[in-house]
């Protein structure tokens, strides 16, 4: 003990005493005073104080001996029933809080069916933040030699391996033991890919979607990559897909040969996967025939596989499990927002058709010399209103107005405005009588203005209030385009006829038959 520490302790331990010495002397005193007049009261007064400083002992052993006793042995009894593998806590709460959001979104879908096919699969993902093994899937063309793999790394055959397309009819999942890893390794044969006809095509589909869900990808080819099969993988790359590239058969190539289809992959795949990930293999060697005319049936060759994938699984095993869940959550989230967001558009189409026709009808009703959307800005902004809270967001009957009047102004300067009515009224000229054009062009211009100023807004709500880059400029001018193709100007004509024009054709039909009342009487 050093001399600082010890000067302290013999100036605590002195200090102590002395206060008990003090305390004692005190004592004595109280009690020879009370004893002179009362005896009883000074023993009563003798014995509570006993009492009271033997409690104190009892509490100062009991915090001091008993309880850090208790304490460790509650903590011996815990690490049997504590789970051995712990994911890393920052990945795992990103992964719950993504899944958290993604019920709030799935709540969102009105479609039954499909929110209750979401929500089973947020469970699911719940429940693999949970599980103790590493999924592990194989995948590839149906004669790549996924199965003999498979068999080469199990040590024993776990199924058909002759080299015909579609053996393999679903995935089919083996246990797999490696020393240095912690996790049991899930290993899944998947159906081959690129198989003609449509059970080759249903097969495919379930090969990428157990490809999609794997921690960690083993992609098997028999050769150089070939653009059928590259697509493919690097879509799973892309997403974030752990992956290893095997070639496998590699004993039916020259030494030469399997170097430059190695080298060749290497510099294809720089930037997407690393060196050591592609590995050359050869899963089930074709038997030899030596010179005395014997066969040589040569033991597979899949040696630089294991190591690297004991080395992947040894140092990234945790990540790997804990990135997939965390993938596999916002994938299940973009589904989510996008079932959210047709649903959110058909509503708002809805809006947008009837306010279209309301802008006719007030423009119908007080027509005005030239066409100006800014007559209507007070349908426009209660369309606005609406369009806002369809898309959650809550806006109120000033921000609508001045949203409205800001967007009218864009499509008067933008020339937006007097397009359109060229593009009507030669259309219209085409389908109704000219008597009728001139008083339906103000109504139906309104219509068409209104449509794509609902377009636009729906594109503002979309982005969270936000017009982009380009600004409102911009989406109109887009809208404005897209509206402009001739198989929606037509299909548009034919609604605004039966709802704008033959109003206008009923009312001149009627006015001509009082006139002629009128001058008969």
């Amino acid at each position: 003990m050093k001399l600082p520490q010890l000067s302290a302790l013999i100036i605590g331990l002195s200090l102590i005493f002395g206060l008990m010495l003090w305390l004692v002397n005190s004592i004595y005193r109280l009690y020879i005073q009370i004893a002179f007049t009362a005896p009883i009261l000074a023993n009563l007064l003798l014995l509570l104080i006993i009492a009271l400083l033997g409690l104190l002992i009892y509490v100062l052993v009991y915090y001091f001996y008993f309880l850090p006793q208790q304490k460790r042995g509650r903590r011996g009894l815990r690490p049997s029933s504590r789970p051995p593998i712990q994911l890393p806590v920052e990945k795992t709460e990103a992964a719950g809080e993504t899944l958290k959001a993604v019920r709030q979104q799935v709540q969102q879908i009105q479609d039954r069916v499909a929110r209750e096919v979401l929500w089973q699969r947020s469970r699911e993902i719940e429940e693999n933040l949970a599980r103790g093994d590493v999924r592990v899937v194989v995948f590839g063309t149906g004669s790549a030699g996924k199965t003999s793999l498979i068999n080469a790394l199990l040590g024993q055959m776990v199924g058909n391996v002759e080299a015909t397309m579609g053996t393999t009819e679903e995935g089919e999942t083996y246990h797999l033991k490696m020393k240095g890893v912690t996790r049991e390794i899930r290993i899944t044969d998947t159906p081959g890919i690129l198989e003609a006809g449509t059970a080759g095509g249903q097969r495919e589909k379930i090969a990428r979607e157990l490809a999609t869900g794997a921690d960690l990808l083993i992609f098997v080819i028999d050769n150089d990559l070939r653009q059928s099969e590259y697509e493919p993988f690097s879509r799973l790359i892309e997403i974030g897909k752990r992956s290893l590239l095997v070639f496998n058969k590699s004993d039916l190539y020259t030494d030469e040969d399997r170097e430059m289809i190695l080298k060749h992959l290497r510099e294809r795949l720089k930037g997407s996967i690393l060196s050591g990930d592609i590995i050359a293999v050869a899963a089930n060697p074709q038997p030899v025939q030596l010179a005395n005319g014997q066969i040589l049936e040569p033991e597979p060759d899949i040696v630089p596989l294991i190591k690297r994938l004991a080395a992947v699984l040894r140092a990234e095993g945790e990540d790997l499990v804990a990135d997939n869940i965390l993938l596999q959550s916002q994938r299940l989230g973009e589904e989510a927002r996008k079932i959210i967001d047709r649903q959110r558009r058909r509503q708002a189409d809805k809006i947008i058709d009837r306010y279209q026709w309301i802008g006719a009808g007030v423009i119908a009703v007080t027509p005005l010399p030239v066409i100006d959307l800014l007559a209507t800005a007070a349908v426009n902004a209660q369309m606005v209103v609406e369009l806002g809270r369809v898309y959650g967001c809550e806006i109120n009957s000033d921000r609508g107005k001045e949203l409205a009047f800001s967007l009218g102004k864009t499509l008067v300067s933008l020339g937006v405005v007097k397009g359109a009515v060229e593009l009507l009224a030669r259309v219209l000229q085409l389908n109704v009588a000219t008597y009728i054009v001139g008083k339906a062009i103000q109504g139906v211009t309104a219509a068409y203005l209104t449509r794509i100023a609902g377009k636009s807004f729906v594109e503002y709500f979309r982005h969270d209030q936000d017009w982009g880059d380009g600004g409102m400029t911009e989406v109109v001018q887009r809208q404005f385009q897209l509206s402009r193709k001739e198989e929606f100007v037509k299909a548009f004509v034919v609604d605004a006829i039966g709802k704008v024009v033959q109003p206008f054709k009923d009312d001149w039909v009627e006015e001509e038959v009082l006139e002629g009342r009128g001058e008969d009487w």
